[in-house]
Parts: structure tokens; sequence; C-alpha cells
């Protein structure tokens, strides 16, 4: 079930991106794994570039999301790549990868069809605008937590302190190492 709605979401943002179902076009026929453990989903790639559901012992690409990297999916699917690890054939997985990273719902098209362009425009505006106040508000007050540890109950280190005492740390380690030095020039002498 989770397969089918993953499909046909992503099936519903390429019929707005005919570039995307050129790119897969090519590819009819192949298959894709899509490994988030323990979740895995089958992908096959249709003769118009749009996706199905497939099943295959031996996919001709299969991508595997490490589960600890997901609270990265919050930085965009950019953020995400790099923990990817991709086995298969290269030419596919590069096609996947372009695709669904250049794949984007515009909401506001979207809505425009059932409630016309200026509404549509309005209220994409509206949600942007609350999208940008709940982020500052959320920023604001996990700025203010760290302040408040950092002056008022000194539960944090700032930053410069730090600084200065990863500077004093490693004065010490060099003069405790010319000073060992010295010691064993001093014992060898003896």
């Amino acid at each position: 079930m989770l397969a089918s709605s993953v499909i046909a979401g992503l099936n519903h943002l390429l019929a707005d991106a005919p570039w995307g179902r050129e790119r897969l076009a090519p590819f009819a026929g192949r298959t894709a794994v899509f490994l988030v453990s323990p979740l895995e989903i089958g992908l096959g790639i249709d003769n118009d570039g749009y996706f199905t559901q497939a099943v295959a012992a031996e996919p001709d690409v299969s991508l595997e999301l490490p589960l600890a990297s997901l609270p990265k999916a919050i930085g965009g699917t950019d953020a995400l790549m790099a923990d990817i690890h991709i086995s298969g054939n290269a030419d596919l997985a590069d096609a996947l990868g372009f695709v669904l990273r250049k794949l984007r719902w515009d909401g506001e098209e979207a809505l425009s069809r059932l409630i016309g362009d200026i509404a549509a425009h309005r209220a994409s505006t509206v949600a942007r605008d609350v999208v940008s106040w709940h982020r500052q508000t959320a920023q604001n007050v996990v700025e203010n937590i760290a302040e408040y540890f950092a002056d008022e109950q000194p539960l944090l280190v700032k930053r410069p302190a730090l600084e200065e005492l990863a500077g004093s740390t490693a004065t010490l380690r060099d003069d405790l190492a010319r000073l060992d030095k010295r010691l064993r020039k001093l014992e060898a002498l003896r």
C-alpha cells in the first residue's frame, strides 16, 4: 500500500514534468529498489517514463538509505544524496537521481486548477508566510534556549571560550612535549 501511494505521488509529479518522463523512458522495463530499512519499494519504468510497481529478485539498480539519515530530509533531497548507497546500472541510477532531485510539486499550479490563478497565488503566499514565520519562530526559540544555557544557567560553553581553551590546551601539550624531550636528553647524559 505504501509503495503504491509513493508511486502514485511520483507519477502525479511526473505528469507535470515531461522532461522527467523523457529522461526515464529509455529505461522502460528496468527496475529499481529503494531501501530504507525495513521499507523496500520496488519501481519499474514503463514506456511513457512513468513508474510502475515492480518486484524483482535482481533489480537493475538498488538505492539504499540508512534509516539514521532520514532527519537530513529536512534539508531537502540534496542533503540525503551523500548518504545514499547506490549499486547496479550507473546510467539508470544517474537518470533516477537526476529526476528525483529535480522533481518538484508546484502546489500553486495544482491549486490554481481548482480555485483559479489569483486565489491560488494568494493562498500560496499566505502558506509561504506562515511556514516562514514558523521557521523564524523556531530559530528564535533555539537561539534563546542556547543563550539561556550559555549565559543564565551556564551549562553550555560559548565558542570563544572553547577556542581559548583549545588554544591553551595545545600550548600546554607542546610545552609538555618539549619538557619531555629535555628530560630525556638529561637522562641520556647521566
